[in-house]
C-alpha cells in the first residue's frame, strides 16, 4: 500500500475570482501523480461575502447556488463546479476533506433585540455589568434561499453570545441572558481566557436542542448532497465537546469507520490535545500543534535549537495514529491569527520530517507548494516538495530507526518492505556540515548510495556490516537512496 498524503489546497490570499474549484478540477490528475491521496478543501459554503476566506459563515446550506449575499458563487466557485472538482478527484482515487465551521454564524440578515451582559474578555466568567436590552445581529432567514433544504431559521435564542451592539455601535463580548442560557460548561471548552466558548461573530449555543437537531441534519445532508470522504472541523476548542463528540459518533455511524474525522484544536500544550483525544474516545484525529509549533521554533533560532527535541511532546511522537501532521498553514502563515510561520530555510528540513518518518499522516500546504500570494507575496518551495513526495511514494517505507543523538545533526534510516524494498536514510544539519553513521543492513553491504535531493555530491559506500557515513550539508537536508534505483 503506498504512503498517503493530504494537501490543504488554499491559502488565505486564493484570488477572489471564483475559479479556484476550476483550478482544483484541473489539477486532479497531477496531484495523483506527486503522491496526494486526499485534499483539504476551504469551506464551501456562503460567507459574509466573496472576500471572505470562507470562516465567516452565513448559510451551510448554501455552496454557491442560491443568491445571497449579493451573488450566487462562493469565493471558489458555484455548487455545480465544486461538485465537478469532487468528481475530478474521486476520479483518481483522491479523498476530499470538508473543512467545516460549526462554532459561529455571520452576517445575519436582521437584527433583534435581547438581553445580554457584558463579560470581561481575559475572563469571560466575569460579568463586567448588569443585564441589559442590545440590539445584535442574530436573524437569520435566508430569503435568497427560500427554504430549500431546511425551513429552519436562526434567532437570538440560537446563541450564547455576540460582540457587536448595533443599538449604540459598542463593540464588546457579551453573554447572552434568558433561560437555560450561557457559555459552555468550562470543563467543555477550552479554559483559556477562563472558559473559550465565544470566539467570533454569533456563537451558536450547542446546549439548544433544535441547534443540535438542525446541525445534525445539515451533516448528514451535505455528505449526501457532495459526496466528500471526510471532515476537517474548526476550532473545536471553543465548541462544547459534548456536541462534537456526538456529531463524530452520529456520522460515523451513518457513513463508516472510513469517513474521515480530523479536528483542529489549537492547544498551547501537548496535554491538552491528548486530553481531547482521551474525552472523545480517540475516534478522531487532531492536527499536531505541538509539532508545527518545534518547527517554528526550530526555524527561528537557528543552530541554537537541539533537533533531538524535534519530535518531542508531539502527537506524532506519542499519539501517531491519531496525527495529522503540517508545517503550515492558513492560519500560521504571515498576518493569520495564529502566525507562527517556519522560515523558508527549514521548510526542506520539517517537510522531510513529516514526509520521510513512519508516523502520522502528513499535510501539505497550497501556500508552501503554490506560493503565498497578498501583498507581501512568499516563493514557493514546489521543487523541494515534489522531490520529498517522491522519496515518499517510492522509498519511504518500513522500520524506521532514529539516530536522535546531536543537538545539531539528526537521522533516521528507512529499511522498506516487501513492496518497496530499497528503503533510505535522512539526515538534517541546523548548523555546520556533518555527517551520521546509520545502518542499512548487511545484505546493503557494497551498495553506493546517493543524495537524491543533491545537497550532497558524494557517493557513500555501506560497509561490510552494513553500515554507512550518510552526510549533510549546513543548514540542510540529504536523503540518500540506492543508486541506480
Amino acid at each position: 500500500m503506498k504512503n498517503g498524503v493530504m494537501m490543504q489546497y488554499f491559502e488565505w490570499f486564493i484570488a477572489d475570482d471564483g475559479k479556484h474549484w476550476q483550478l482544483l478540477k484541473e489539477d486532479a490528475k497531477h496531484l495523483s501523480e506527486i503522491g496526494v491521496t486526499s485534499v483539504w478543501i476551504p469551506p464551501c459554503f456562503k460567507a459574509t461575502g466573496t472576500t471572505d476566506v470562507g470562516y465567516g459563515i452565513y448559510d451551510l446550506y448554501d455552496l454557491g447556488e442560491f443568491k445571497q449575499k449579493g451573488v450566487i458563487r462562493t469565493k471558489y466557485g458555484t455548487k455545480e463546479e465544486l461538485q465537478l472538482a469532487i468528481d475530478e478527484l474521486h476520479k483518481y482515487n483522491i479523498q476530499v476533506y470538508a473543512d467545516i465551521v460549526l462554532n459561529h454564524k455571520a452576517g445575519a440578515d436582521e437584527t433583534e433585540k435581547f438581553l445580554a451582559i457584558e463579560v470581561d474578555p481575559d475572563d469571560r466568567n466575569k460579568p463586567v455589568s448588569e443585564a441589559y436590552e442590545i440590539e445584535g445581529w442574530t436573524k437569520f432567514t435566508y430569503p435568497g434561499r427560500q427554504n430549500n433544504y431546511s425551513e429552519f431559521k436562526w434567532s437570538w435564542e440560537h446563541f450564547t453570545g455576540i460582540d457587536f451592539n448595533q443599538a449604540n455601535g459598542k463593540k464588546a463580548i457579551y453573554r447572552i441572558e434568558g433561560k437555560d442560557k450561557g457559555w459552555a460548561d468550562d470543563d467543555k471548552v477550552n479554559d483559556e481566557n477562563g472558559n473559550y466558548d465565544y470566539l467570533m461573530y454569533a456563537d451558536i449555543d450547542y446546549n439548544h436542542p433544535d441547534v443540535i437537531e438542525e446541525t445534525k441534519n445539515w451533516a448528514e445532508w451535505f455528505i449526501k448532497e457532495t459526496g466528500v470522504d471526510g471532515f476537517r472541523l474548526d476550532a473545536i476548542k471553543h465548541i462544547n465537546e459534548d456536541f462534537i463528540f456526538d456529531l463524530i459518533k452520529k456520522m460515523r455511524d451513518k457513513f463508516g469507520k472510513q469517513f474521515f474525522i480530523v479536528g483542529e484544536y489549537w492547544g498551547n500544550t501537548y496535554g491538552e490535545m491528548e486530553e481531547y483525544l482521551k474525552e472523545g474516545e480517540f475516534e478522531f484525529d487532531l492536527v499536531d500543534v505541538s509539532l508545527h509549533t518545534n518547527f517554528e521554533q526550530a526555524s527561528k533560532t537557528g543552530d541554537k535549537y537541539d533537533l533531538r527535541q524535534l519530535f518531542d511532546e508531539t502527537l506524532m511522537q506519542k499519539n501517531d495514529s491519531h496525527s495529522v501532521t503540517f508545517v503550515d498553514n492558513h492560519d500560521s502563515q504571515p498576518g493569520q491569527s495564529l502566525e507562527s510561520f517556519v522560515e523558508p530555510w527549514f521548510k526542506p528540513m520539517a517537510y522531510g520530517s513529516i514526509l520521510l518518518r513512519e508516523k502520522g499522516y502528513p499535510c501539505l500546504f497550497y501556500g508552501d507548494y503554490y506560493g503565498i500570494q497578498g501583498d507581501n507575496p512568499i516563493e514557493p518551495q514546489r521543487e523541494i516538495i515534489d522531490l520529498l513526495l517522491h522519496i515518499r511514494s517510492n522509498y519511504a517505507y518500513g522500520e524506521q530507526v532514529d539516530y536522535l543523538d546531536h543537538s545539531n545533526c539528526i537521522g533516521w534510516t528507512r529499511f522498506g518492505n516487501e513492496d518497496y524494498p530499497d528503503g533510505c536514510a535522512v539526515v538534517l544539519s541546523n548548523a555546520e556540515k556533518g555527517y551520521k553513521d546509520m545502518y542499512m543492513g548487511k545484505e546493503q553491504s557494497g551498495e553506493q548510495f546517493t543524495d537524491y535531493l543533491k545537497n550532497s555530491q558524494e557517493l557513500v559506500t555501506i560497509d561490510e556490516n552494513g553500515w554507512g557515513r550518510f552526510l549533510v550539508k549546513a543548514g540542510s537536508i540529504s536523503v540518500w537512496i540506492k543508486q541506480g534505483v
